[in-house]
């Protein structure tokens, strides 16, 4: 094919596609890895960033994948020792030849010079079982992201999985370039395009992406501080398919315009009871030393983790079910040096290797899940010897609710324990020096001090959101108080031991 055709009805994006092609012209002249990725601890980021993007891929074993963007080969070798079949695809032809040279021995391994966004690049429908690429689409305009979204679509079998990774919000590399045509966006935007993608079948079945999860690069934070490059792991399912609790949270409890209205009463950076000031008195309590790791449970839009980063000089790994409260976890991240890490991820389905974390925080979280039991297990292997748990979480009085109470906690669908059933189920999965604390009268305290500070600030919210936010607000709280007055709603602290 003809390398220099690029789809476009519009001439700068013409234009753009040639500023594209002379830039990687230019940057291919070198193509030691420093160079190319631009950045003078290129080695020392390979060594952690390769496998870690490995281990983040579903299994490809005996199947095909299509490699967008493929470069020099940093990632074709690695695929084709497991894959059925690697078609590695770049658009700059010595580029791609250095690729071959380099992996031309896989025999199960072919390659392609050919640019992704031209109509001439055919790739059969429902023909590869994994789509890999990594630092493409920000060399893309807006337009020709969304048309290639949906060819990935369109190319990809049921059941199949895109991969990719960006660079968002500012540049990562440290080395000088005499001109930088890159898009670098937020992650909404990615998110975005890719969940509105929509695939139709001839027999009128339709089809979407599902996102399985996206997560900061954890070797660009533990090596440069770096929260901006980020990873989307996509299925491709039938329309039909429902996203579970996912969707729940994302489009009922957790809506982008929820949490924004959660944040201005719990304050900056925080969606859990007390904000800043609980989150320092709890965190002093876990005696944080400097480079040890913490895994927060429902970290929400991270205000706790970069403090414990901060002040403490943690790496934190924040995870959170909601889509929405990882974007705008990211989005607080760009602009800092902290070691923080975030990841849309279910806690119940998640794995780690034992003997991972020196503490394990969660605030709030832990009344989505159903099996405590079981994620408390999880939580012991996953701490080191002398690790730390520490936990706040509604709970219930002892007995059986009220039909109002039930309500609510089948509305939300929580699943609440009394203070001392919880505590025992941290015991009983193995935790020592377990401390369950009925903290019920700070939880009033602070709804009091909470719901007194929005108040005053009535105006400002109002500035920002409609009257009926403001009055949700209020009258959440205010039912808090009542139950929690009435002794239904209980709030405990649990800190154990491993």
């Amino acid at each position: 094919m003809d390398a220099d055709t690029v789809v476009s009805a519009n001439g700068s994006e013409v234009e753009e596609r040639k500023a594209h092609r002379s830039y990687w012209e230019e940057r291919s002249r070198d193509l030691s890895g420093e160079a190319m990725k631009l950045d003078s601890r290129a080695a020392d980021l390979d060594k952690a960033d390769v496998p870690e993007v490995l281990s983040l891929l579903p299994s490809y074993e005996g199947k095909s994948v299509l490699e967008l963007g493929a470069g020099t080969g940093r990632f074709t070798g690695e695929l084709a020792k497991t894959a059925g079949h690697v078609l590695a695809l770049d658009f700059i032809e010595n580029v791609i030849k250095k690729n071959e040279s380099i992996n031309g021995h896989y025999k199960n391994t072919s390659f392609m010079c050919a640019d992704v966004t031209s109509p001439h690049l055919m790739i059969e429908a429902n023909s590869i079982d994994l789509i890999f690429s990594n630092l493409l689409l920000m060399y893309l305009s807006d337009e020709e992201v969304k048309k290639l979204a949906e060819r990935m679509m369109k190319w990809l079998k049921v059941g199949g999985y895109i991969f990719f990774r960006e660079s968002c919000f500012h540049q990562s590399g440290d080395l000088k370039r005499k001109e930088n045509p890159t898009h670098y966006r937020e992650p909404r935007f990615y998110t975005k395009v890719f969940k509105e993608c929509q695939a139709l079948n001839q027999d009128g079945t339709s089809f979407k992406l599902s996102l399985v999860t996206f997560k900061c690069s954890g070797a660009y934070v533990d090596i440069k501080k770096d929260p901006t490059q980020i990873c989307w792991l996509w299925k491709k399912v039938n329309s039909s398919e429902d996203g579970g609790f996912q969707s729940f949270l994302d489009n009922v409890q957790y809506k982008a315009s929820g949490i924004l209205r959660y944040e201005r009463i719990f304050g900056d950076g925080y969606v859990s009871t007390g904000g800043v000031e609980t989150t320092k008195e709890f965190v002093d309590k876990l005696d944080l030393k400097s480079g040890q790791k913490v895994l927060d449970v429902g970290c929400g839009i991270g205000g706790g983790d970069f403090y414990m980063a901060e002040e403490y000089d943690t790496h934190v790994v924040g995870i959170d079910l909601s889509i929405n409260m990882i974007l705008f976890a990211l989005e607080r991240a760009a602009g800092r040096k902290s070691s923080v890490e975030f990841e849309v991820a279910d806690c119940t389905t998640k794995t780690y290797p034992d003997h991972t974390f020196d503490v394990i925080y969660s605030r709030d979280t832990i009344l989505h899940i159903q099996d405590k039991p079981a994620l408390f297990k999880n939580f012991f292997k996953w701490l080191k010897p002398g690790g730390k748990v520490l936990i706040s979480d509604y709970c219930k009085s002892p007995g059986k609710p009220s039909e109002e109470f039930a309500s609510y906690i089948g509305q939300r669908g929580y699943d609440l324990h009394d203070v001392e059933a919880y505590g025992q189920m941290l015991k009983d999965a193995g935790f020592s020096h377990v401390i369950a604390e009925d903290r019920t009268d700070q939880f009033l305290a602070i709804l009091h001090k909470e719901l007194d500070r929005f108040e005053k600030n009535k105006d400002g919210f109002l500035s920002d959101f409609s009257q009926k936010d403001y009055d949700d607000i209020v009258n959440g709280w205010k039912a808090k108080v009542q139950r929690s007055s009435a002794g239904e709603q209980r709030w405990g602290l649990f800190i154990a031991t491993k």
